[in-house]
């Protein structure tokens, strides 16, 4: 048997493997999208905290606002209200305290704790 078959079939393999994402989704524009979160949790929660109604967010059910920027993309995105890189540590704080990182921002204070800011998030990324 030819020896390179083999190597073949493995990166093959591990083409296939990575086809998904290598990284699990864990790296875009060279940032971490890693938040800690749930992102099931975290549709269902800018569902509850009613983000949707300034918001267009995609599979966020009547999410159609047009007061703030449509979320299209989000895990693209290099900057977060034109201020922070996107990251997650960012995009927390961000969701927590708008006012925090952008003073004049439009964007309301929700009461949202840290950990449901990181479920949040963890739904953001997977918007590509």
């Amino acid at each position: 048997m030819n020896r390179s078959i083999p190597i073949l079939l493995f990166v093959a393999a591990a083409a296939l493997a990575c086809a998904g994402g290598c990284t699990g989704g864990k790296y875009i524009n060279g940032y971490s999208t890693y938040t800690g979160g749930n992102a099931r949790q975290g549709k269902a929660l800018l569902a509850a905290y009613g983000c949707g109604s300034c918001h267009t967010i995609p599979g966020v059910p009547d999410a159609r606002g047009l007061v703030g920027p449509p979320l299209y993309f989000w895990a693209r995105r290099t900057y977060i209200a034109g201020e922070l890189p996107n990251t997650p540590a960012n995009l927390v704080k961000w969701i927590e305290s708008p006012a925090s990182v952008e003073p004049n921002t439009a964007m309301p204070t929700l009461g949202v704790s840290e950990d449901e800011a990181r479920d949040m998030a963890a739904y953001l990324y997977t918007i590509r």
